[in-house]
């Protein structure tokens, strides 16, 4: 689960992303002045939000075969707002977005091991925004880049049950995988 920051990026098999920035950029195309395509996105997503909550709640309970048709159906939905034309720059820049992330939008509906929300990974980024507010920001794009590959390993790391010190030497040896092993 990320917020599409690059450096939460592929190091996971299954990757879902966070539904309520999408809306936030949603938002931001309709503030900018697309009529055409944010606002029908903005509509569809919240339709299927609500139906895939509910879904959510009561996934533990269903077929993982009747959870996959719930997911093909999502998809094919969001596929075919994206084939819409969008007028507005914004509007295009949105829909170029969403067709480079929107096979991660409901992840969550086919992989029960996949979180229906983005609380953890909020609370897993707040060290890194006190870290930023109380430095003044990284000096240099490099710095940042190591900070947020760095913190989002060792968090997968932590909520997977092992170390950071475990995890950096897995990265180090070339050993490190991205789904935990059964113990």
């Amino acid at each position: 689960m990320s917020d599409r920051y690059a450096g939460q990026q592929d190091l996971a098999p299954a990757h879902q992303v966070c539904l309520a920035h999408v809306l936030r950029d949603v938002q931001y195309a309709i503030d900018c002045g697309d009529t055409v395509f944010a606002p029908r996105l903005r509509d569809l997503l919240r339709d299927l939000l609500r139906w895939a909550i509910r879904i959510g709640q009561r996934r533990q309970t269903l077929q993982l075969t009747t959870l996959r048709r719930y997911h093909a159906r999502a998809e094919r939905r969001l596929d075919a707002l994206v084939a819409l034309p969008a007028a507005h720059p914004i509007g295009r820049d949105l829909q170029t977005a969403v067709k480079a992330w929107w096979t991660k939008f409901f992840v969550f509906l086919e992989d029960p091991g996949v979180p229906a929300n983005n609380n953890a990974c909020e609370r897993e980024i707040r060290p890194s925004v006190v870290f930023r507010k109380v430095t003044g920001g990284f000096r240099s794009d490099w710095g940042a880049h190591v900070h947020a590959g760095y913190r989002s390993v060792t968090s997968t790391a932590g909520l997977n049950g092992q170390t950071a010190r475990q995890t950096i030497a897995q990265l180090l040896a070339g050993t490190f995988q991205t789904t935990p092993t059964a113990s």
